[in-house]
């Protein structure tokens, strides 16, 4: 019985719903529920989608302890099933590598990286835009470690696949950050600004404004304001939370 509750279509969908809203408490008090069931169930598959969301949810509350313990986890529980060279294994890779790169642990971040790249590339269609979220984050843990080059290659093959999509305008706004960390910010500035206006030209025209793109604006803001540009960072920042009060 417990298992055909178990939908995980239905557990993403009500996730979403959640996220729309910026809702983070109410989107963990859904994840640990369902992560409860799956693990009374013995579920293993939809153990792992719930470890791989509670991951990402902590990571993006800082919460390295919790983000750490179900990246440790999910990585056991994909050893436990005999799945480490499935596409969905690999997404679980680039999800841990991501949290690692986000407390500080670059090092310890890119041999997953390299993992979910070798079975990425050797099974997904070059235009499969999980590649280009794979290629944006290894970039980033790239830079962390003085690796420009590699980190801009990356970058270019992620900007390939999602023209004219808003992880573009991610993947600009990352090249930036990359210059100064590469140049220094004087040196950097011409570079940079030239990045900044490219993002901005697909946020303002991008037109489908759901939780996603107040997602992107939060994610952006802080670049932007970063720079200087703070009257858009407060603009960006206003536009999201419009979007999170209207869903």
């Amino acid at each position: 019985m417990a298992n055909d509750r178990l939908s995980i279509e239905r557990i993403i969908t009500r996730l979403d719903e959640y996220l729309s809203k910026n809702d983070i408490e109410g989107a963990k008090r859904h994840l640990h529920y369902w992560l409860d069931e799956a693990l009374l169930a013995k579920n293993g598959r939809v153990e792992l989608l719930l470890r791989n969301e509670l991951m990402g949810i902590y990571r993006k509350s800082s919460n390295s302890a919790l983000a750490l313990e179900n990246a440790r986890l999910a990585m056991a529980k994909i050893e436990e099933m005999q799945i480490e060279n499935q596409v969905g294994s690999a997404t679980t890779y680039l999800n841990v590598a991501t949290v690692y790169k986000s407390f500080g642990m670059a090092g310890e971040a890119l041999p997953v990286f390299e993992k979910a790249k070798a079975i990425y590339e050797s099974s997904l269609e070059k235009s499969d835009t999980r590649l280009a979220g794979l290629y944006n984050n290894m970039a980033l843990a790239l830079v962390d470690v003085g690796r420009f080059s590699d980190a801009y290659e990356l970058y270019d093959k992620a900007l390939e696949i999602t023209e004219g999509s808003l992880e573009n305008a991610i993947t600009h706004l990352n090249i930036a950050s990359a210059t100064e960390a590469e140049l220094g910010l004087e040196m950097a500035d011409n570079q940079i600004q030239q990045r900044l206006e490219m993002a901005r030209t697909i946020l303002e025209n991008y037109e489908k404004r759901d939780g996603y793109y107040a997602f992107v604006c939060e994610k952006c803001a802080s670049v932007f304001g970063y720079y200087g540009h703070f009257l858009y960072e407060q603009e960006l920042t206003e536009r999201a939370r419009r979007i999170y009060e209207r869903n």
